[in-house]
């Protein structure tokens, strides 16, 4: 199962959101150094190390925005150890307004 399908499957699992994208943005990145990593030197852009998140999801409401952030993290914190470099987060509850 591709990272990809690992973070949608448990995001659906966690949540029920009533809109779930990822996207794997790690073709963006090329040529970025990544410190502290295994990489040696500026990364290929290859492999799915840096995905966008945007999950709406009633699980949200009445959670601020850091306390969102941290429920998707914890949520990821596997994947994050694993190999996924950055995760972008764009939480929101039904209702409201998303610029996506």
């Amino acid at each position: 199962m591709s990272m990809q399908a690992i973070i949608e499957d448990k995001l659906n699992k966690a949540f029920s959101p009533d809109r779930l994208v990822v996207i794997n943005e790690s073709h963006l990145h090329a040529g970025h150094h990544h410190h502290g990593s295994d990489h040696h030197g500026a990364f290929d852009g290859s492999g799915e190390t840096h995905f966008r998140v945007r999950v709406v999801a009633s699980a949200f409401a009445g959670m601020s925005r850091v306390e969102r952030h941290r429920a998707v993290n914890e949520l990821l914190a596997d994947e994050l150890k694993a190999g996924v470099h950055a995760l972008a987060i764009e939480p929101a509850a039904p209702g409201e307004n998303t610029r996506w």
